[in-house]
């Protein structure tokens, strides 16, 4: 490895990683109907591409049909290079597939989340769309007249190769797409110098174009985000107001709400009911009460529900034959998951009462009613899946960035592989869970934005995003900005934000330097002849143009921290903001100047923000936020401290 990476023309050497993969409501419920206007002058967004690397795309799903659309927009450099039994049309203009394993040998999906990510971001409009009569409605992308590009970096083998998401990014720029959704991420937080995520979207920033990432499914473990790269816009995914819940009745009339996609219909008929440990001569109780792999004896439990301690028990209790199952929501709470019989999950209490019950009742009998759909006001909730803040690799960089919908999200699938673990049904549209969900929601409203605006940065485009979101309740995501980042997305807000905080290639390269690395590291990343500017070493991280406002700050000791950003004036030419600190904080905060006077399109000003505070314990986090105001605009950013 060392003799190679002393070898001319070669930038770096390090070993490749192994990354995972990570609407008929989604879309009216965060502001952007089917009917919103498009560019007044005229709508680019035909002529948009998002690239989309992931486990590649089925091409006849309705979701990526191309009734309507013209020729391939004349920018647009690449080509159809899908391998086997492929054929790209006027929708999907490209494909690609790589396969460092030598395993593939076609673009097309083999998993389902690749054409569930491609359509959620950009899908044809397919009307009726459904999960068997579950969720039914109109089922669109975000920027459903966009263009779809498709790069399979992922095999249903085993994960997604770092040497073929690269490969994949490299095409992607050279190809001419104008945002990137990336939908994939390690299991923990990766040093930026090695990860080909954060290299391969450097790449693309430096190409004029957005990389959107998911935050990862680590959370609710703090410090969990796997996005860490402040180039890239790193998603948390939320709830939306569809809720879907199923409901268990018990013999003795009790009835309790689930959270479960069951299609399937008991017509309320009532039937024994077992515990896992009653069914099984194979397993100690432990894995029997689990209903683990292989515990459940077939004939103990045909024609009876089979109550099970984790929710992974439903593949075994389907395995074994069994009419339905009840679960206890041992990974995740308020997320249904699409389930491979009659099956619901509940809490940990509600499942305490159905326990009791069985233990109290000679004959027990339950029936599990097909699942439905209400409304949830407390709507969005980030879920307890998604990744959280602090940033593991740069402290001073508040990740995730923004949060978006991810939970309960019907989209496209494939009809040859199973909806849900061990089911043997096949569907064109399935319900999945993940911030590989909302990332492709966020990945829209950047194209959304750059169809307004295609001669602006990456980072403006990140920029007007961030600085719109809406505020979310912390009082329901006890994690605050450390779950959600600035808010919850806004498109439509996202296209006028007044101000924007724009960094670009050189700005990136002094805060690496400034973070410690070093030139060889930092032409690692860009991958040219960059280098350290003079003193970068000792600039700080928190005056990084970043559109949050974030510093960690020593336990148990009084602190006072000042950050300096600059703003462009991307709204009317004359202008005047005002500072306003909201909500009310324990921090003492001072900005100067307090007031921002533009006289012309494109100006910028800069100013300083004081925070101080008294000592912090470990862990703690004390939030507030900034927002320039021009009475009809709102540039709202963080301001974020937070202990070691």
């Amino acid at each position: 490895m060392q003799r190679l990476a002393g070898m001319k023309g070669v930038v770096s050497v390090f070993p490749s990683r192994t990354f995972r993969v990570q609407t008929t409501r989604s879309w009216d419920f965060i502001g952007l109907p089917e009917n919103i206007s498009r560019n007044p002058t005229s709508d680019r967004l035909s002529d948009t591409i998002v690239g989309v690397i992931d486990t590649g795309i089925w091409p006849e799903s309705a979701s990526f049909s191309d009734e309507g659309f013209g020729p391939a927009p004349k920018k647009w450099k690449g080509k159809c290079a899908g391998g086997r039994n492929f054929t790209c049309n006027n929708k999907i203009i490209g494909a690609r597939f790589y396969s460092s394993r030598g395993s593939a040998d076609s673009a097309r999906d083999d998993t389902g989340h690749g054409s569930h990510t491609a359509s959620t971001a950009a899908g044809s409009k397919v009307k009726d769309a459904n999960f068997y009569g579950l969720a039914k409605g109109i089922a669109r992308g975000g920027v459903s007249s966009a263009r779809i590009a498709a790069y399979k970096a992922c095999n249903a083998d085993g994960g997604c190769e770092g040497v073929d998401i690269l490969a994949a990014f490299d095409d992607a720029i050279a190809d001419g797409v104008d945002i990137l959704t990336v939908s994939l991420g390690s299991d923990a937080p990766i040093d930026v110098s090695v990860d080909e995520i954060a290299i391969g979207s450097f790449h693309a920033m430096q190409n004029g174009i957005l990389t959107v990432n998911s935050a990862g499914n680590s959370g609710p473990k703090v410090r969990s985000v796997s996005s860490v790269a402040p180039w890239m816009l790193s998603i948390a995914a939320s709830s939306t107001d569809r809720k879907f819940i199923d409901k268990v009745v018990l013999g003795n009339g009790k009835t309790l709400l689930g959270s479960s996609i069951n299609s399937f219909n008991l017509k309320r008929k009532k039937f024994p009911l077992v515990y896992g440990s009653q069914a099984t001569s194979l397993c100690s109780e432990v894995g029997a009460r689990s209903c683990s792999e292989f515990c459940i004896n077939s004939t103990l439990v045909k024609g009876k529900i089979v109550l099970c301690d984790n929710f992974n028990g439903n593949s075994e209790v389907h395995r074994a034959g069994a009419l339905g199952t009840i679960l206890r929501a041992s990974q995740f709470d308020n997320i249904a998951f699409v389930v491979p019989l009659p099956a619901s999950a509940l809490t940990s209490e509600d499942y305490s009462l159905v326990t009791s019950y069985l233990r109290s009742t000679k004959s027990p009998e339950a029936s599990i009613l097909k699942s439905e759909v209400i409304t949830d006001s407390t709507a969005p909730v980030v879920a307890s899946f998604s990744s959280r803040g602090p940033n593991a690799i740069a402290p001073d960089i508040m990740k995730p960035d923004v949060s978006a919908p991810g939970v309960d999200i019907l989209a496209a699938y494939i009809p040859v592989v199973s909806p849900s673990s061990g089911d043997r049904r096949r569907v064109e549209y399935n319900i999945l869970s993940g911030t590989s969900m909302s990332c492709p929601h966020a990945a829209a409203v950047a194209a959304y934005v750059k169809a307004f605006h295609p001669d602006w940065s990456p980072s403006a485009i990140k920029s007007a995003i961030m600085t719109t979101a809406l505020p979310m309740n912390a009082t329901n995501n006890p994690d605050a900005e450390f779950a959600y980042g600035s808010g919850h997305i806004n498109p439509l807000k996202a296209v006028q934000p007044g101000l924007v905080y724009e960094t670009l290639k050189d700005d990136y390269v002094k805060l690496l330097c400034s973070m410690g690395y070093d030139t060889g590291s930092v032409r690692g990343i860009t991958g040219d002849n960059s280098s350290c500017p003079k003193g970068s070493d000792e600039a700080s991280l928190k005056d990084f143009n970043y559109p949050s406002l974030t510093s960690r700050v020593s336990i148990g000791e009084s602190f006072r921290v000042k950050f300096h950003r600059t703003v462009k004036n991307v709204g009317p030419a004359k202008s005047t903001y005002q500072a306003i600190i909201y909500p009310k904080s324990e921090l003492n905060i001072t900005v100067k100047p307090p007031v921002l006077s533009f006289q012309s399109k494109n100006e910028k000003q800069s100013f300083d923000v004081t925070v101080a505070g008294r000592s912090l314990q470990v862990g703690a986090m004390v939030s507030t936020s900034l927002v320039w105001s021009d009475g009809t605009r709102r540039v709202r950013s963080p301001i974020i401290v937070h202990a070691k």
